[in-house]
Protein backbone atom coordinates (compact mmCIF):
# COMPACT_ATOMS: atom_id res chain seq x y z
CA UNK A 1 0.00 0.00 0.00
CA UNK A 2 2.91 2.37 0.66
CA UNK A 3 4.13 2.16 -2.94
CA UNK A 4 0.96 3.36 -4.66
CA UNK A 5 1.16 7.00 -3.50
CA UNK A 6 4.84 7.08 -4.43
CA UNK A 7 4.09 5.74 -7.92
CA UNK A 8 1.20 8.13 -8.28
CA UNK A 9 3.40 11.12 -7.33
CA UNK A 10 6.08 9.94 -9.73
CA UNK A 11 3.67 9.63 -12.64
CA UNK A 12 2.32 13.09 -11.89
CA UNK A 13 5.77 14.63 -12.53
CA UNK A 14 6.28 14.46 -16.31
CA UNK A 15 9.00 17.11 -16.21
CA UNK A 16 10.99 15.03 -13.74
CA UNK A 17 10.58 12.02 -16.00
CA UNK A 18 11.78 13.96 -19.06
CA UNK A 19 14.72 15.33 -17.06
CA UNK A 20 15.65 11.77 -16.06
CA UNK A 21 15.59 10.66 -19.70
CA UNK A 22 17.84 13.54 -20.74
CA UNK A 23 20.17 12.93 -17.80
CA UNK A 24 20.55 9.25 -18.73
CA UNK A 25 21.49 10.15 -22.30
CA UNK A 26 23.91 12.87 -21.18
CA UNK A 27 25.58 10.71 -18.55
CA UNK A 28 26.58 8.22 -21.25
CA UNK A 29 27.73 10.77 -23.82
CA UNK A 30 30.17 8.58 -25.73
CA UNK A 31 27.76 5.68 -26.21
CA UNK A 32 24.87 8.03 -26.98
CA UNK A 33 26.88 9.84 -29.66
CA UNK A 34 28.11 6.59 -31.20
CA UNK A 35 24.54 5.34 -31.37
CA UNK A 36 23.39 8.68 -32.79
CA UNK A 37 26.17 8.41 -35.38
CA UNK A 38 24.79 5.03 -36.48
CA UNK A 39 21.36 6.61 -36.85
CA UNK A 40 22.94 9.54 -38.73
CA UNK A 41 24.54 7.18 -41.26
CA UNK A 42 21.16 5.63 -42.01
CA UNK A 43 19.56 9.05 -42.32
CA UNK A 44 22.45 10.25 -44.51
CA UNK A 45 21.98 7.40 -46.99
CA UNK A 46 18.20 7.75 -47.13
CA UNK A 47 18.11 11.55 -47.37
CA UNK A 48 20.98 11.88 -49.85
CA UNK A 49 19.54 9.25 -52.17
CA UNK A 50 16.12 10.82 -51.78
CA UNK A 51 17.42 14.25 -52.81
CA UNK A 52 19.26 12.81 -55.81
CA UNK A 53 16.21 10.80 -56.89
CA UNK A 54 13.98 13.84 -56.46
CA UNK A 55 16.36 15.88 -58.60
CA UNK A 56 16.05 13.28 -61.35
CA UNK A 57 12.27 13.28 -60.96
CA UNK A 58 12.27 17.06 -61.34
CA UNK A 59 14.28 16.79 -64.56
CA UNK A 60 11.93 14.08 -65.83
CA UNK A 61 8.92 16.22 -65.00
CA UNK A 62 10.54 19.09 -66.89
CA UNK A 63 10.84 16.96 -70.04
CA UNK A 64 7.16 16.02 -69.81
CA UNK A 65 5.92 19.56 -69.19
CA UNK A 66 7.80 21.14 -72.09
CA UNK A 67 5.45 21.60 -75.02
CA UNK A 68 2.30 22.11 -72.92
CA UNK A 69 1.05 18.73 -74.20
CA UNK A 70 -1.57 16.40 -72.75
CA UNK A 71 0.87 13.50 -73.05
CA UNK A 72 4.21 12.60 -74.60
CA UNK A 73 5.11 9.67 -76.85
CA UNK A 74 8.50 7.95 -76.92
CA UNK A 75 10.00 4.75 -78.24
CA UNK A 76 9.19 1.71 -76.12
CA UNK A 77 11.81 -0.25 -74.15
CA UNK A 78 14.49 2.37 -73.47
CA UNK A 79 17.11 2.70 -70.76
CA UNK A 80 17.25 6.47 -71.38
CA UNK A 81 14.37 8.46 -72.85
CA UNK A 82 16.82 10.74 -74.67
CA UNK A 83 17.80 7.71 -76.78
CA UNK A 84 14.27 7.47 -78.18
CA UNK A 85 14.31 7.06 -82.00
CA UNK A 86 11.06 7.84 -83.81
CA UNK A 87 10.26 8.69 -87.44
CA UNK A 88 8.26 11.23 -89.43
CA UNK A 89 6.04 8.37 -90.65
CA UNK A 90 5.13 7.44 -87.07
CA UNK A 91 4.38 11.10 -86.33
CA UNK A 92 2.02 11.25 -89.33
CA UNK A 93 0.13 8.18 -88.11
CA UNK A 94 -0.26 9.70 -84.65
CA UNK A 95 -1.45 13.01 -86.13
CA UNK A 96 -4.14 11.17 -88.12
CA UNK A 97 -5.47 9.33 -85.06
CA UNK A 98 -9.05 10.43 -84.26
CA UNK A 99 -9.07 12.61 -81.14
CA UNK A 100 -5.58 14.06 -81.70
CA UNK A 101 -5.72 17.85 -82.00
CA UNK A 102 -2.01 18.22 -82.73
CA UNK A 103 1.23 16.25 -82.42
CA UNK A 104 4.62 17.95 -82.54
CA UNK A 105 7.77 15.97 -83.19
CA UNK A 106 11.15 17.09 -81.83
CA UNK A 107 14.67 15.70 -82.01
CA UNK A 108 16.69 15.78 -78.80
CA UNK A 109 20.38 15.54 -77.99
CA UNK A 110 22.72 16.74 -75.26
CA UNK A 111 26.04 18.54 -75.44
CA UNK A 112 28.66 19.86 -73.04
CA UNK A 113 28.68 23.64 -73.43
CA UNK A 114 31.44 24.35 -70.90
CA UNK A 115 32.64 23.07 -67.54
CA UNK A 116 29.72 24.75 -65.78
CA UNK A 117 27.18 23.39 -68.26
CA UNK A 118 28.23 19.80 -69.05
CA UNK A 119 24.73 18.71 -70.09
CA UNK A 120 22.74 21.18 -72.19
CA UNK A 121 19.68 19.75 -73.92
CA UNK A 122 19.39 20.57 -77.63
CA UNK A 123 15.95 20.58 -79.26
CA UNK A 124 15.38 20.36 -83.01
CA UNK A 125 11.95 21.74 -83.94
CA UNK A 126 10.19 23.26 -86.95
CA UNK A 127 9.67 27.05 -86.80
CA UNK A 128 5.91 26.64 -87.35
CA UNK A 129 5.74 24.39 -84.27
CA UNK A 130 7.35 26.89 -81.90
CA UNK A 131 4.15 28.72 -80.90
CA UNK A 132 2.04 25.53 -80.47
CA UNK A 133 4.95 24.10 -78.46
CA UNK A 134 4.58 26.95 -75.97
CA UNK A 135 7.65 28.93 -77.06
CA UNK A 136 7.33 32.69 -76.62
CA UNK A 137 9.98 35.15 -77.79
CA UNK A 138 11.58 37.20 -75.03
CA UNK A 139 14.01 38.94 -77.40
CA UNK A 140 15.07 38.77 -81.05
CA UNK A 141 13.31 36.62 -83.65
CA UNK A 142 12.62 33.00 -84.54
CA UNK A 143 15.09 31.02 -86.63
CA UNK A 144 14.24 30.10 -90.23
CA UNK A 145 13.58 26.52 -91.31
CA UNK A 146 16.77 25.93 -93.33
CA UNK A 147 19.22 28.13 -91.40
CA UNK A 148 21.94 25.79 -90.17
CA UNK A 149 23.76 28.60 -88.37
CA UNK A 150 20.83 30.00 -86.34
CA UNK A 151 19.71 28.99 -82.86
CA UNK A 152 17.40 30.18 -80.09
CA UNK A 153 18.45 30.02 -76.43
CA UNK A 154 16.19 29.59 -73.40
CA UNK A 155 15.95 32.64 -71.18
CA UNK A 156 17.47 30.94 -68.11
CA UNK A 157 20.43 29.56 -70.02
CA UNK A 158 20.91 32.87 -71.87
CA UNK A 159 21.08 34.76 -68.57
CA UNK A 160 23.42 32.16 -67.11
CA UNK A 161 25.98 32.26 -69.93
CA UNK A 162 25.42 35.91 -70.84
CA UNK A 163 24.25 35.70 -74.47
CA UNK A 164 21.52 37.46 -76.41
CA UNK A 165 20.36 38.11 -79.98
CA UNK A 166 23.31 38.70 -82.29
CA UNK A 167 25.84 36.87 -80.12
CA UNK A 168 27.77 33.81 -81.26
CA UNK A 169 27.73 30.49 -79.42
CA UNK A 170 29.83 27.44 -80.28
CA UNK A 171 27.40 24.54 -80.16
CA UNK A 172 26.27 21.79 -82.48
CA UNK A 173 29.73 21.39 -83.96
CA UNK A 174 30.21 24.98 -85.11
CA UNK A 175 29.66 28.64 -84.26
CA UNK A 176 25.98 29.56 -84.29
CA UNK A 177 24.29 32.95 -84.21
CA UNK A 178 21.79 33.46 -81.40
CA UNK A 179 18.82 35.00 -83.23
CA UNK A 180 16.35 34.83 -80.35
CA UNK A 181 15.86 34.25 -76.64
CA UNK A 182 12.69 32.37 -75.71
CA UNK A 183 10.52 31.65 -72.71
CA UNK A 184 8.40 28.53 -72.17
CA UNK A 185 7.34 29.12 -68.58
CA UNK A 186 9.10 25.86 -67.71
CA UNK A 187 12.47 25.74 -65.93
CA UNK A 188 13.68 22.79 -67.97
CA UNK A 189 12.53 24.26 -71.28
CA UNK A 190 14.06 27.65 -70.51
CA UNK A 191 17.46 25.97 -70.06
CA UNK A 192 17.56 24.40 -73.55
CA UNK A 193 18.89 25.44 -76.95
CA UNK A 194 16.58 25.13 -79.97
CA UNK A 195 17.68 24.44 -83.55
CA UNK A 196 15.78 24.36 -86.87
CA UNK A 197 14.73 20.72 -87.20
CA UNK A 198 16.00 19.85 -90.70
CA UNK A 199 19.58 21.20 -90.27
CA UNK A 200 19.70 19.62 -86.81
CA UNK A 201 18.66 16.25 -88.26
CA UNK A 202 21.46 16.57 -90.80
CA UNK A 203 24.01 17.40 -88.08
CA UNK A 204 22.82 14.42 -86.02
CA UNK A 205 22.89 12.23 -89.15
CA UNK A 206 19.27 11.33 -88.56
CA UNK A 207 17.35 12.53 -91.64
CA UNK A 208 13.67 12.31 -90.77
CA UNK A 209 14.56 11.27 -87.22
CA UNK A 210 12.66 12.42 -84.13
CA UNK A 211 12.90 11.68 -80.41
CA UNK A 212 9.55 12.55 -78.85
CA UNK A 213 6.01 13.49 -79.88
CA UNK A 214 4.07 16.01 -77.81
CA UNK A 215 0.35 15.36 -78.25
CA UNK A 216 -2.65 17.58 -77.54
CA UNK A 217 -6.13 16.05 -77.64
CA UNK A 218 -9.43 17.37 -78.95
CA UNK A 219 -11.86 18.82 -76.45
CA UNK A 220 -13.97 16.09 -74.87
CA UNK A 221 -11.47 13.33 -75.71
CA UNK A 222 -10.33 11.11 -72.84
CA UNK A 223 -6.54 11.40 -72.67
CA UNK A 224 -5.92 7.95 -71.20
CA UNK A 225 -8.17 6.22 -73.75
CA UNK A 226 -6.46 8.02 -76.65
CA UNK A 227 -3.02 7.19 -75.28
CA UNK A 228 -3.97 3.51 -75.03
CA UNK A 229 -5.37 3.51 -78.56
CA UNK A 230 -2.16 4.97 -79.99
CA UNK A 231 -0.11 2.35 -78.14
CA UNK A 232 -2.40 -0.40 -79.43
CA UNK A 233 -2.19 0.82 -83.04
CA UNK A 234 1.56 1.49 -82.81
CA UNK A 235 3.25 -1.30 -80.77
CA UNK A 236 6.66 0.42 -80.85
CA UNK A 237 5.34 3.61 -79.22
CA UNK A 238 4.76 4.36 -75.55
CA UNK A 239 2.61 7.12 -74.08
CA UNK A 240 3.69 9.08 -70.99
CA UNK A 241 1.15 11.22 -69.14
CA UNK A 242 2.89 11.73 -65.80
CA UNK A 243 5.88 10.75 -63.66
CA UNK A 244 4.30 7.42 -62.74
CA UNK A 245 4.34 6.46 -66.41
CA UNK A 246 7.78 7.96 -67.01
CA UNK A 247 9.34 4.86 -65.47
CA UNK A 248 7.81 2.75 -68.25
CA UNK A 249 9.81 4.67 -70.84
CA UNK A 250 13.07 5.06 -68.92
CA UNK A 251 14.46 1.96 -67.20
CA UNK A 252 17.27 4.05 -65.72
CA UNK A 253 14.64 5.98 -63.78
CA UNK A 254 13.16 2.68 -62.56
CA UNK A 255 16.58 1.47 -61.42
CA UNK A 256 17.31 4.67 -59.50
CA UNK A 257 13.90 4.62 -57.82
CA UNK A 258 14.36 0.94 -56.93
CA UNK A 259 17.85 1.59 -55.56
CA UNK A 260 16.45 4.41 -53.43
CA UNK A 261 13.86 2.08 -51.87
CA UNK A 262 16.35 -0.76 -51.38
CA UNK A 263 18.91 1.55 -49.76
CA UNK A 264 16.24 2.86 -47.41
CA UNK A 265 15.36 -0.65 -46.24
CA UNK A 266 19.02 -1.64 -45.80
CA UNK A 267 19.88 1.59 -43.97
CA UNK A 268 16.96 1.17 -41.56
CA UNK A 269 17.80 -2.50 -40.94
CA UNK A 270 21.52 -1.90 -40.32
CA UNK A 271 20.82 1.13 -38.16
CA UNK A 272 18.26 -0.80 -36.11
CA UNK A 273 20.77 -3.59 -35.46
CA UNK A 274 23.41 -1.11 -34.29
CA UNK A 275 20.92 0.65 -32.02
CA UNK A 276 19.69 -2.68 -30.64
CA UNK A 277 23.24 -3.75 -29.80
CA UNK A 278 23.94 -0.46 -28.03
CA UNK A 279 20.68 -0.59 -26.09
CA UNK A 280 21.22 -4.23 -25.09
CA UNK A 281 24.70 -3.41 -23.82
CA UNK A 282 23.22 -0.54 -21.87
CA UNK A 283 20.58 -2.91 -20.48
CA UNK A 284 23.22 -5.32 -19.19
CA UNK A 285 25.06 -2.47 -17.47
CA UNK A 286 21.85 -1.13 -15.90
CA UNK A 287 20.30 -4.29 -14.44
CA UNK A 288 20.63 -2.93 -10.91
CA UNK A 289 19.16 0.45 -11.89
CA UNK A 290 16.13 -1.17 -13.50
CA UNK A 291 15.73 -3.50 -10.55
CA UNK A 292 15.68 -0.55 -8.13
CA UNK A 293 13.13 1.28 -10.28
CA UNK A 294 10.89 -1.79 -10.34
CA UNK A 295 11.33 -2.22 -6.58
CA UNK A 296 10.18 1.35 -5.81
CA UNK A 297 7.04 0.83 -7.85
CA UNK A 298 7.80 1.67 -11.46
CA UNK A 299 5.44 -0.10 -13.83
CA UNK A 300 6.64 -2.06 -16.84
CA UNK A 301 5.00 0.50 -19.10
CA UNK A 302 6.92 3.34 -17.45
CA UNK A 303 10.21 1.47 -17.79
CA UNK A 304 9.53 0.90 -21.49
CA UNK A 305 8.72 4.61 -21.84
CA UNK A 306 12.07 5.46 -20.25
CA UNK A 307 14.03 3.37 -22.75
CA UNK A 308 12.04 4.62 -25.74
CA UNK A 309 12.43 8.19 -24.49
CA UNK A 310 16.20 7.80 -24.44
CA UNK A 311 16.04 6.28 -27.92
CA UNK A 312 13.91 9.20 -29.14
CA UNK A 313 16.51 11.76 -28.06
CA UNK A 314 19.24 9.77 -29.78
CA UNK A 315 17.02 9.53 -32.88
CA UNK A 316 16.55 13.28 -33.00
CA UNK A 317 20.28 13.94 -32.65
CA UNK A 318 21.03 11.34 -35.33
CA UNK A 319 18.40 12.81 -37.67
CA UNK A 320 19.87 16.31 -37.36
CA UNK A 321 23.41 15.04 -37.95
CA UNK A 322 22.29 12.92 -40.89
CA UNK A 323 20.44 15.78 -42.60
CA UNK A 324 23.38 18.18 -42.22
CA UNK A 325 25.89 15.65 -43.58
CA UNK A 326 23.50 14.69 -46.40
CA UNK A 327 23.14 18.33 -47.44
CA UNK A 328 26.92 18.75 -47.50
CA UNK A 329 27.42 15.50 -49.44
CA UNK A 330 24.80 16.39 -52.06
CA UNK A 331 26.21 19.88 -52.58
CA UNK A 332 29.71 18.41 -53.00
CA UNK A 333 28.35 15.95 -55.59
CA UNK A 334 26.45 18.71 -57.39
CA UNK A 335 29.67 20.75 -57.70
CA UNK A 336 31.66 17.93 -59.30
CA UNK A 337 32.52 18.76 -62.94
CA UNK A 338 30.86 15.58 -64.23
CA UNK A 339 27.60 16.33 -62.42
CA UNK A 340 27.43 20.13 -62.62
CA UNK A 341 24.17 21.08 -64.29
CA UNK A 342 22.90 17.48 -64.15
CA UNK A 343 22.27 17.15 -60.43
CA UNK A 344 20.22 20.12 -59.24
CA UNK A 345 19.30 19.34 -55.64
CA UNK A 346 16.31 20.93 -53.96
CA UNK A 347 15.89 20.90 -50.19
CA UNK A 348 12.23 20.85 -49.24
CA UNK A 349 10.19 20.05 -46.14
CA UNK A 350 9.84 16.38 -47.08
CA UNK A 351 13.61 15.97 -46.56
CA UNK A 352 13.26 16.66 -42.85
CA UNK A 353 10.15 14.48 -42.65
CA UNK A 354 11.96 11.58 -44.27
CA UNK A 355 14.89 12.04 -41.92
CA UNK A 356 12.65 11.93 -38.84
CA UNK A 357 10.72 8.91 -40.14
CA UNK A 358 13.97 7.06 -40.84
CA UNK A 359 15.48 7.94 -37.47
CA UNK A 360 12.27 6.99 -35.68
CA UNK A 361 12.07 3.66 -37.50
CA UNK A 362 15.71 2.87 -36.76
CA UNK A 363 15.49 3.66 -33.04
CA UNK A 364 12.01 2.20 -32.53
CA UNK A 365 13.03 -1.13 -34.06
CA UNK A 366 16.39 -1.06 -32.29
CA UNK A 367 14.94 -0.20 -28.87
CA UNK A 368 11.95 -2.54 -29.01
CA UNK A 369 13.64 -5.77 -27.89
CA UNK A 370 15.84 -4.16 -25.17
CA UNK A 371 12.77 -2.35 -23.80
CA UNK A 372 10.74 -5.55 -23.62
CA UNK A 373 13.68 -7.35 -21.99
CA UNK A 374 13.95 -4.64 -19.36
CA UNK A 375 10.20 -4.67 -18.71
CA UNK A 376 10.22 -8.40 -18.00
CA UNK A 377 12.89 -8.03 -15.31
CA UNK A 378 11.73 -8.58 -11.75
CA UNK A 379 13.56 -6.72 -8.94
CA UNK A 380 14.86 -10.04 -7.56
CA UNK A 381 16.20 -11.16 -10.95
CA UNK A 382 17.86 -7.79 -11.56
CA UNK A 383 19.64 -7.87 -8.19
CA UNK A 384 20.71 -11.47 -8.71
CA UNK A 385 22.21 -10.74 -12.16
CA UNK A 386 23.98 -7.65 -10.81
Amino acid sequence: MARAPERERDEESPMSFIWLIGHNVWSKKVRSMLTAAAVAVGVLVVVALGIVTDSIRTTAAGVLKVGAADFTISQKGLSDILESALTEQQLTRVQKTPGVKSAIGVLLDTEALDKDHPLVVEVGIRPEDLAPFGVRLAAGREFTAEAADEIMVGVRLAQDIGVGPGDTLHIGGSDKTVVGVFNTGNTFGDSTVMFPLVPFQAYERQPGGLSLFFVKVDKGTQVKALEQRIERDNPLLLGIRNLLEFGRADRGYQLITGADKAATIVAVAVGAIVVANAMLLSLVERYREFGVLRAIGWSRRRLIALIFGEAAIIAFIGACLGVVIAFIAVWVLADLPDLAGILKPTFEAWVFGRALVTATAVTALGALYPALRAARLSPQEAMRRE
